[in-house]
């Protein structure tokens, strides 16, 4: 995997891990209903969906050093290091 292919990623997974944390929100504002059934579904869906942010950023902060050390990600070839951005 080359630097650019693990920030493209970092990017992607950071951009996610927020737009989860809204859609979490989103989700519990706007499916709770009257009945207490569905109160309870939305909580419980919005904090599925809030709990995929923390994974994401996490995912967001390892590929962002990956790409910062790319030679010792597993799986680069050696005609990738020319890949590399300027340190």
């Amino acid at each position: 995997m080359n630097p650019r292919t693990c920030r493209l990623l970092s990017n992607l997974c950071f951009q996610l891990g927020v737009i989860s944390i809204g859609a979490s929100i989103f989700i519990w504002w706007f499916l709770m209903g009257d009945a207490p059934e569905e109160r309870a579904h939305a909580e419980r869906f919005g904090i599925f969906v809030g709990l995929w942010a923390p994974t994401l950023l996490i995912l967001s902060n390892r590929f962002d050093r990956y790409a910062d050390k790319a030679s010792t990600v597993p799986g680069l070839k050696p005609e990738n290091l020319e890949d590399r951005e300027p340190e």
